[in-house]
């Protein structure tokens, strides 16, 4: 049952809740400020297509593991202006060469990648020696209560929600990733607290 539901219906689900008004204005924050050969990690249904800028993207591929993604990406993929080349495949094993991509671009990605540790030394393997780490994520809040309830309902949230981590501290994850934060920014967005304290801005591999 649970496959069924991960296979049909969570797809879905995840494009109408990251297709949400406050997720989008989001977007709009820190896709913009890609440039060069991009890399999407987890570019699921290609909400993000739309805010790269022509002017500035020479190619983004768009890494993803699910098939039933893609196919709800491909209407926006047609639409773009972009050069954009789908990739299937998972962040711990991203099937590119080394020094390959100037940018890259996570967005709500960085709480379902199940080894996040394997991801970012990939991150650093295809990165070019001067690029960047684009992100805007959800995780971790500032207050006690909310992160007890994170925590707590964490283990329910990663089965309805495909991996999604609630508590994820990802500064941490990006430091601990050997990348030094140049820009942060955090807020909540409207929404339920437990979900909706974001993280967004640019890093660089050390």
């Amino acid at each position: 049952m649970l496959r069924l539901y991960n296979k049909y219906l969570l797809p879905k689900i995840t494009n109408k809740v990251c297709a949400s008004g406050p997720t989008m204005k989001q977007r709009a924050k820190i896709v913009p400020l890609a440039s060069g050969k991009v890399l999407e990690v987890g570019a699921g249904s290609g909400l993000n297509f739309a805010f790269y800028d022509p002017a500035q993207v020479e190619q983004v591929i768009a890494l993803e593991p699910s098939k039933e993604m893609w196919a709800l990406a491909e209407e926006r993929r047609v639409e773009s202006p972009l050069e954009i080349v789908f990739l299937l495949g998972g962040a711990e094993a991203i099937p590119l060469e080394d020094n390959t991509v100037d940018c890259i671009v996570t967005t709500y990605t960085m709480c379902t990648i199940p080894d996040i540790t394997a991801a970012f030394s990939e991150f650093r393997r295809v990165l070019k020696p001067n690029g960047r780490l684009l992100f805007c994520e959800h995780g971790k809040a500032p207050e006690t209560h909310v992160r007890r309830w994170q925590n707590r309902l964490n283990p329910a949230w990663k089965v309805v929600g495909g991996g999604c981590n609630l508590n994820r501290d990802i500064p941490q994850l990006i430091k601990d990733g050997t990348f030094v934060i140049d820009q942060l920014e955090t807020m909540y967005i409207p929404g339920p607290k437990l979900a909706s304290f974001n993280y967004w801005g640019v890093a660089k591999p050390l």
